[in-house]
């Protein structure tokens, strides 16, 4: 950080979208489902034809109740919907149906950890609200530019996370963000995939002197989607506003778009151009009113959050907090982590082969951890092989060989095992015939081992291993080479 950068405190407020993972949308039956034909997905009211009334989703107002809950939000018993009146071409009401002076949720918090210290992010507001559709920009140059207008995202049902400005970094944000979505995928409210728009940021940034009175005029940085491009263009923002101030300008009240490409924020309105929603409530829809009793149920059933299943995984399985952080990264993993621990009794050595071979396997074949139902080495098949390496069946050496192979096939170790020839030789006399003929055909080295140099004993072990495939039992190689060699 410089000399310059450092006499300012950065002050970032971020309002997160989230798209909510119904099978329909919020006033409509029609499919939520990405990546249909365009404009497949609409009927009257979500094409905003004359006389089409909206139908309110429970299981939208139910998933949206779930999120509030996840980060300690007050779950007002009565809210409203409004109008929030603005013209878009994809925006084919004329107006969203949103949220505004009375939200569903308010007055939570979310802590985060940016190296050793733990930052409580307060959360202002959560409120509900129909997606608009999407414009599709073709052509180059300009003047033969087309823009075609895609409505299956229209009236999808999303829920607005708003925080308070308490976040003071770029990493902090970053780190706010991830803790989010993390949480929202656990809980099944939104799938978290950013590079498809279910998940999007804006981020409110500002700069002024530490010891202001009051906070610096913001920017708006509009619909990120990538954690990295968030870190980004803060990073950007707040640079460029320094700049600004440390020259003698000022900054406007604007929003602003990330161009990655030339890895800038660029203008796209100034507050002159800024939109007037004219929010009023909504006539079509009544007041959105939530039984005390409905809400209990949903907190009853609530899953256990990332934060708490990571302290549990530390104490209840002895695993560090970096394993325990890793293995609860996604619900899916933690899952299976469980299921293969609790059957073998070994948590640690679960942790160790999902953490090295399987992660592995997995990344090589780019695959989604937040959903492990087809990945074919199941965690009884995982736990079956643990115990097969404490038995001496087989070597941990012996077992990523097989592994592999059932991951690949989802056969089971023990058929892996017989197929493959794999299993351990326990037999001390063929493993004292094999050393045998091993120290026999090697003076050289034998001579060296009992002149001194007992590092050979490696090169023995590793010969023997050799012969057999590796499939000799290692303490016992051991002990009959030491036996043979001593003379």
């Amino acid at each position: 950080m410089s000399s310059t950068t450092a006499k300012y405190m950065t002050v970032i407020g971020l309002e997160c979208h989230a798209q909510l993972r119904t099978e329909s949308k919020l006033f409509c039956s029609c499919s939520t489902a990405f990546g249909r034909a365009p404009n497949a997905n609409t009927c009257p009211v979500c094409l905003g034809l004359p006389g089409a009334l909206p139908v309110l989703n429970r299981g939208a107002v139910a998933l949206a109740v779930r999120a509030g809950l996840a980060v300690n939000c007050t779950i007002n018993p009565v809210s409203q919907w409004s109008r929030k009146n603005y013209f878009y071409p994809d925006l084919p009401k004329g107006y969203q149906i949103s949220q505004f002076d009375r939200p569903f949720a308010e007055n939570g918090h979310l802590d985060v950890e940016v190296g050793s210290q733990t930052r409580r992010i307060r959360i202002q507001r959560i409120h509900m609200e129909e997606d608009a559709g999407k414009s599709l920009h073709e052509g180059f140059p300009d003047s033969d530019r087309n823009t075609h207008i895609d409505l299956n995202r229209s009236g999808t049902p999303l829920v607005e996370i708003v925080t308070h400005p308490d976040i003071r970094s770029s990493a902090e944000a970053q780190e706010y963000l991830q803790r989010l979505k993390k949480i929202l995928e656990y809980i099944d409210v939104c799938d978290g995939n950013m590079d498809e728009g279910s998940l999007r940021c804006d981020a409110n940034v500002s700069i002024c002197e530490p010891d202001a009175s009051e906070f610096g005029t913001r920017t708006e940085l509009k619909n990120i989607n990538s954690f990295r491009f968030l870190g980004a263009a803060i990073d950007y923002e707040v640079e460029r506003q320094i700049d600004l101030v440390e020259s003698g300008g000022r900054v406007v009240q604007e929003t602003r778009l990330w161009n990655s490409d030339a890895q800038r924020t660029v203008s796209m309105r100034s507050k002159e151009e800024a939109h007037d929603y004219r929010y009023f409530p909504e006539p079509d829809l009544p007041l959105l009113i939530l039984d005390e009793r409905w809400i209990q149920e949903i907190e009853a059933s609530k899953t256990e959050l990332p934060a708490a299943r990571r302290l549990r995984f530390v104490d209840q399985y002895g695993l560090s907090a970096y394993d325990a952080e890793i293995l609860t990264s996604t619900r899916a993993l933690a899952g299976y982590f469980e299921a293969a621990a609790g059957l073998c009794r070994r948590a640690k050595d679960v942790a160790n082969w999902m953490m090295g071979d399987l992660l592995r396997l997995l990344k090589e074949d780019d695959a989604d951890l937040k959903d492990l139902s087809n990945v074919l080495l199941k965690p009884e098949m995982l736990s079956e092989m643990i115990l097969l390496i404490e038995d001496g069946t087989i070597s941990g050496k012996i077992a990523k060989t097989i592994i592999e192979e059932m991951y690949r096939s989802g056969k089971s170790p023990e058929v892996v095992i017989e197929e493959k020839g794999l299993k351990q030789i326990t037999d001390s006399n063929e493993i004292e015939r094999i050393v045998d003929k091993i120290v026999g055909a090697n003076p050289g080295p034998v001579n060296q081992y009992r002149s001194g140099k007992t590092g050979t004993m490696g090169w023995f072990v590793g010969q023997v291993m050799k012969a057999t495939g590796g499939r000799a039992n290692p303490r016992n190689v051991n002990e009959i080479l030491r036996k043979k060699l001593a003379g």
